[in-house]
């Protein structure tokens, strides 16, 4: 027993060992650059799919073994760890640090739930809907790690509204007169409820990058242990988890900036394919923003016909007067904006600045008419999203937030310097690096692939394939990311499959968009277990849910969400990039095969 015990202590650096070691063979006695091409690829995937290491730190091994193996020399492989990509993640990273620095995010959440009213299916709509907005520009963890203390606080006024009733209803039998039902607000989110988060989300980006590695800690407060006092109470308060861990990962389907996955599958694919240049944010938003809605919608009923039942006579009855829970809800809202205050000059430039960028990314090159892109026609294809980025990003290091005074010996208050928006320290605390070098690191991994010639043996191996109907392999491969994503973190589980998907594409002459895109949109799609993606784990530990309650609701998500995607990428999409025709842009496979 003692044996195992040390097994099990040292059971991470015992596979790290063990991975290099059983692997080995591979490139040694076969020795050509595909197969040593391939054990580096096995080592990594291996890694990143265990953990062993820390993903960041997996993502350094092709700097490492490329050079080490003769696949690609150090200078080149160290070019693939910075790229466009990480220029647009510092631009987005600036305006995620000035919304939650300022507030702004929690402005934007309580006012659109407050718009949509109390009745339990509409708020819960509302949440879902601000909380996937809020998701479209910043990560899915610091969205679900703003909007569940609200949410909570919501809920338990609920179930304290419910024992108020009960408190009134017991007065009246016993022959007393109630002169009013006044809500206790000790449990509607102030401090003794609310569960704070120890360490910060990673903002901008989604981040996704490891299972639970984002280290989310929460607080549990004696004031959370309520017990139900209705099977209802508790499963108002599960709908509420779920709403904001699913909706948080919905929206960020919606733009190129609002998970990491879909910017890796950016980056990835204007780097294979640049002559391409049909895919910026403006494309991006117009063929996923009606599947990321029609997915929220479908998840919304599908979740409030789980827990509470969807009756759409009580939904659309005008002229209802309000419960004593919703108006509960309604004050607890209520306060909660109260206490943001007037906003503030801060605010306002932040989401002027927010809008400019939205604005300047969505007109840069829209496709249906020129773009401000055009007006540098002398350089075509030389301004990116990140170009917009970064001049929003430097902006708010710019625009003064306000005054710094010090007090000078006669007394007199001077100003003396002013505050910008962010600072830089504020930035670098804000700043996912462990993302910015897994990106680097999968670039770097499918540079690899290339140079070896890796790719293109995969790619002549999977041509068989191409005998079945393309639906089908788009719903495999599909399938097969959605099972993969729940057990892996999704930046690792897309970079690994970007290197074998776009060469399969070629093989069978299959438009490469064609499989890549629901192949991406479905990473996002882990909803299943709470260490699937952050935002799940985050609403987890709160304490309402159990397993079995992630996995019922999210296998019905996940099958919502992968048939949508098959829709619109049979519908809507194929217009937009021609999916039926094999493009110009993409080479064709060689016909050579693995010694």
């Amino acid at each position: 027993m003692k044996f195992f015990s040390y097994i099990m202590v040292y059971r991470r650096f015992l596979l790290v060992v063990l991975t290099v070691l059983v692997l080995l063979p591979l490139p040694i006695v076969l020795h050509t650059k595909e197969t040593e091409c391939a054990y580096i690829l096995f080592v990594v995937a291996i890694f990143w799919l265990t953990e062993a290491l820390p993903l960041s730190v997996t993502a350094l091994l092709p700097s490492l073994m490329f050079p080490m193996l003769g696949i690609m020399p150090s200078k080149k492989v160290a070019s693939a760890y910075f790229k466009d990509f990480h220029l647009l993640l510092i631009g987005v990273i600036c305006l995620a640090t000035s919304i939650e620095k300022w507030n702004l995010h929690k402005r934007i959440a309580l006012k659109m739930v407050m718009i949509v009213g109390v009745n339990p299916a509409w708020l819960t709509l509302g949440f879902m809907s601000s909380t996937a907005f809020l998701s479209m520009w910043l990560s899915n963890t610091s969205t679900a790690a703003m909007a569940m203390p609200i949410a909570e606080a919501v809920a338990q006024q609920i179930i304290n509204a419910e024992a108020e009733v009960e408190a009134t209803q017991m007065t009246y039998f016993n022959g007393s007169t109630n002169h009013g039902l006044e809500i206790d607000e000790s449990v509607n989110g102030h401090e003794t409820n609310e569960r704070k988060e120890k360490t910060k989300p990673v903002p901008g980006c989604n981040n996704d990058t490891g299972k639970i590695s984002s280290k989310v800690e929460l607080e549990k407060n004696s004031g959370m242990g309520t017990k139900y006092r209705t099977k209802k109470g508790h499963m108002i308060c599960k709908l509420m988890c779920l709403c904001i861990a699913y909706s948080s990962t919905i929206g960020g389907l919606t733009t190129i900036t609002g998970t990491s996955t879909n910017l890796i599958f950016a980056e990835y694919f204007n780097t294979r394919y640049p002559d391409c240049r049909c895919l910026n944010f403006g494309s991006w938003f117009t063929f996923s923003f009606p599947a990321a809605l029609i997915i929220l919608l479908l998840s919304w009923i599908w979740l409030q016909w789980l827990f509470l039942g969807f009756n759409f006579k009580e939904m659309f009855k005008c002229g209802k007067t309000k419960t004593v829970q919703q108006k509960a809800c309604a004050e607890v809202i209520k306060q909660e904006y109260q206490k943001l205050g007037p906003i503030r000059y801060q605010e306002i430039v932040t989401l002027v600045l927010f809008i400019l960028m939205a604005l300047l990314w969505f007109s840069r090159d829209p496709g249906f008419v020129p773009g401000w892109s055009a007006l540098f026609s002398e350089y075509p294809g030389f301004a990116t999203d990140s170009t917009v980025a970064l001049l929003i990003g430097l902006l708010f290091f710019l625009i003064p937030a306000k005054r710094l005074t010090k007090t000078t010996p006669t007394g007199e208050i001077v100003a003396f310097d002013y505050s910008p928006l962010i600072t830089w320290k504020e930035f670098q605390s804000f700043m996912p690096w462990d993302v910015a070098i897994l990106v680097g690191g999968g670039f770097a991994l499918a540079d690899g692939c290339e140079e070896s010639g890796l790719s293109n043996w995969i790619g002549n191996k999977l041509s068989p394939l191409g005998s079945l109907p393309v639906w089908l392999i788009i719903l495999i491969s599909s399938l097969m990311v959605t099972s993969l994503t729940e057990v892996a973190s999704n930046p690792a589980t897309i970079t690994l499959l970007l290197p074998i998907l776009s060469p399969l594409a070629e093989a069978i002459h299959v438009n490469p968009l064609y499989i890549l895109i629901p192949s991406t949109l479905c990473t996002s799609f882990a909803f299943l277990l709470p260490v699937a993606n952050p935002p799940n784990a985050i609403v987890f530990s709160y304490g309402h849910l159990k397993v079995i309650d992630m996995v019922k609701a999210g296998l019905g998500v996940n099958i919502v969400g992968v048939a949508v995607v098959m829709l619109g990428i049979c519908t809507w999409i194929v217009p937009m990039f021609d999916l039926y025709t094999y493009p110009s842009w993409a080479p064709a496979m060689s016909n050579e095969t693995m010694p």
